[in-house]
């Protein structure tokens, strides 16, 4: 926070309180001075008599708000509120959640600290394992892939076999830990229309084709020849010639029939054109490794179960 807004909430906030204490300060004094019997109006008056008195408020009510007023001066000596200043008690959000943390792993860190040693395929098989993953996966997982692990369109099913990294258990547990980030770019503006429809055709016919038809161009259609050439020249990078896609890159295999962004033709142009960039999120700010072992069993657990829970 800068000098000028410091000062500007500093400012605000004493003011406001100053100015409310000092309208308590003045009515209270206004109401000693007057006489019991005498009595104060608004001013207004209806049908020649009928007057509106300005009573004073009761008197627990304005000590309601002097003990108002005395809680939040001592609230902003004790707790950030004012700028950069934070407080006597030393009080932070971060560092009560910092705090909350270390009580849980103190509490809880040694049951799953008992699977360190563990390979991943016996903590796949492992019902206590499965449980803390399951209820790691529903803390931290289930907003994108669902409480069942099938995902959603443009977030991936993980019962299947369909692994855009790999499911190899390391792999695994590195996209769990540092997350991962995929990007189709957008082609739209170097196909054009018609060149997308070509690559759409290529990439339907691709699946029905022998090895050596997909090969050899020759007795193709034309717009899936033409559609061929333009996969070859823009696609094969990342894809592969075979369309069979890179783990490495988590570019996916299009010869299947696992599409995560749609299968329908306007699912895949919309693809095309305007790319897509994914993102999943990094774990380790948020699970220790031990955490990251049995999620990672339990995912795993997922895709050779075909999405049966433990």
């Amino acid at each position: 926070m800068s000098g000028f807004w410091n000062a500007w909430v500093w400012v605000l906030t004493l003011g406001t309180l100053a100015g409310c204490l000092w309208l308590l300060q003045a009515l209270t004094t206004k109401r000693k001075e007057k006489r019991p019997a005498e009595k104060s109006t608004t001013g207004h008056v209806w049908d020649g008599d009928l007057v509106e008195l300005n009573n004073p408020l009761p008197r627990w009510w304005l000590w309601l708000f002097w003990i108002t007023g005395i809680f939040m001066i001592v609230y902003l000596v004790i707790y950030p509120g004012l700028g950069t200043f934070a407080g006597i008690g030393g009080w932070s959000q971060t560092s009560q959640y910092e705090a909350e943390m270390a009580a849980a792993e103190k509490r809880f860190g040694n049951v799953f600290a008992a699977f360190s040693g563990v390979p991943l395929p016996e903590l796949e098989t492992d019902p206590d394992a499965l449980r803390l993953g399951r209820n790691i996966f529903l803390n931290r997982c289930a907003t994108c892939h669902g409480s069942d692990g099938r995902g959603a369109k443009g977030f991936p099913n993980l019962t299947d076999t369909a692994w855009l990294w790999g499911d190899a258990p390391d792999t695994v547990i590195e996209t769990i830990t540092n997350g991962r980030t995929g990007m189709m770019p957008a082609l739209g503006p170097a196909l054009g229309e018609q060149g997308v429809t070509e690559v759409i055709a290529w990439l339907r016919a691709l699946p029905k084709l022998p090895a050596s038809a997909a090969a050899d161009p020759a007795g193709l259609a034309p717009d899936v020849a033409a559609g061929r050439q333009k996969f070859l020249s823009f696609c094969i990078g990342c894809h592969g010639a075979d369309a069979k896609g890179n783990q490495i890159l988590g570019a996916p295999n299009l010869t299947d029939t696992d599409w995560l962004h749609g299968s329908t033709d306007a699912d895949i142009r919309d693809v095309l054109m305007n790319g897509r960039t994914n993102q999943m999120p990094a774990q380790h700010d948020y699970l220790t490794p031990d955490r990251i072992r049995v999620l990672a069993a339990y995912v795993l657990s997922l895709g050779n179960s075909g999405g049966a829970q433990p």
